[in-house]
């Protein structure tokens, strides 16, 4: 099988380069709001979060009609909903009201997978500074790391790293992010990736870093 389709079936992708399913059970198409639909059949909590209407958010929760980590049938949670459509007000609100920032849905997927895949960079920058852990995989093995890569997002790849996801970790398949960024010619962020491997043998081993430095000016 080609490169190109092992990584698009890897990725949950069609030939039409559709990224995995949404939490409104819908595919997007590269995360474009314009192509998603709003979710249906889900609680209110989550309907209020996946619109960013942050009062009715924080009256449900204040009125304890609905809980804060409370699930949907495909175990999403309202910070899964607030992450895909990019409102980082309710995320910010679902955090302070002590909410599983890690919690899986059905497909293992944290909000934070779902944030890196639909580019909502500043829903992503607050999971990761309360303390989101960037190193969960989803039911396919890919970390947030693995789908900032195949998106090529530098800046989103750039804080992952920051909080130190692991650029060695494998999926199903046995690709790191480092390997996938090769293999798919992601050229930005494979540079990330050999710096931050560098840097941390430069801390490892302080004679090395010069040698290193030296090399890539060269």
């Amino acid at each position: 099988m080609p490169i190109a389709s092992a990584i698009r079936r890897l990725f949950g992708l069609s030939s039409r380069g559709r990224v995995p399913s949404d939490p409104s059970g819908l595919e997007g198409s590269c995360g474009d709001p314009q192509h998603r639909a709003r979710p249906k059949a889900v609680g209110k909590l989550h309907k209020a979060a996946s619109v960013g209407d942050t009062v009715k958010v924080e009256q449900r929760l204040m009125l304890r009609k609905s809980g804060v980590n409370d699930r949907d049938k495909k175990h999403r949670t309202a910070l899964h909903f607030a992450c895909v459509y990019g409102h980082p007000e309710v995320v910010t609100l679902l955090v302070e009201k002590k909410c599983d920032i890690d919690a899986h849905d059905r497909e293992n997927s944290t909000a934070l997978i779902k944030a890196v895949q639909y580019h909502q960079e500043e829903c992503a920058t607050i999971l990761l500074e309360q303390g989101a852990n960037p190193n969960v995989s989803d039911a396919s093995g890919n970390t947030a790391l693995h789908y900032a890569v195949y998106y090529e997002n530098s800046s989103i790849v750039a804080k992952l790293l920051s909080h130190h996801a692991d650029t060695e970790a494998k999926n199903k398949d046995d690709l790191t992010p480092n390997l996938l960024a090769v293999r798919e010619n992601k050229q930005q962020v494979a540079e990330l990736l050999i710096k931050k491997k560098e840097n941390t043998h430069a801390l490892d081993e302080p004679g090395r870093y010069s040698c290193s430095f030296i090399k890539i000016r060269l």
